[in-house]
């Protein structure tokens, strides 16, 4: 049970990436989730599969689903992600839903094109920036807003799951300035 007493279940879609499934597991068990997952290199959409069946099963409010890292220049991710969609709106049609970007404050002019390349495979409804922690301002997501109307949702301001956060955008506009 989450901390606002929300049943929240993960699914680990991240199945390429080296150790991403025991990360995701102990941020899990530090927010008080259920995780879905599978061995390393099982297909991330049967894994969203299994935790859309989990969320439903258990009655769950909440379901997360975290996936690899993606360039918009490979095209098997960017299908991967296709494949992804697919499932979740055939078992999931009239949920509600948010497809979050997760965007490095430090990325520079790459973000702009990862973006439109994302845009051609899913319907994002917001930006998740972090690393806001460090000495980057994360400037160039003003770009990215402005363009596509994606507004920041959350950012990312240490390594705690308390210091991810709701955007001010007030807070944001004066710490660059």
């Amino acid at each position: 049970m989450g901390k606002d007493g929300k049943k929240v279940v993960i699914a680990a879609a991240d199945t390429f990436r080296a150790a991403a499934v025991e990360q995701l597991e102990e941020w899990a068990k530090r927010a008080g989730s259920i995780l879905v997952k599978k061995n390393e290199g099982a297909d991330p959409a049967s894994v969203v599969y299994e935790a859309i069946q989990k969320t439903k099963e258990i009655g769950a409010d909440v379901l997360i689903c975290d996936t690899a890292g993606r360039l918009h220049n490979k095209k098997y991710l960017m299908d991967e992600l296709a494949k992804i969609n697919k499932v979740i709106e055939k078992e999931m049609a009239q949920a509600s839903k948010e497809t979050l970007i997760v965007l490095d404050a430090e990325t520079g002019q790459n973000a702009i094109m990862q973006v439109k390349a994302f845009q051609e495979i899913t319907n994002i409804t917001g930006i998740v920036l972090t690393k806001l922690d460090g000495t980057s301002k994360g400037g160039v997501v003003i770009g990215i807003v402005e363009e596509n109307q994606i507004p920041i949702k959350l950012i990312g301001v240490g390594e705690q799951v308390e210091d991810m956060q709701i955007f001010n955008p007030q807070e944001f506009l004066d710490a660059i300035l």
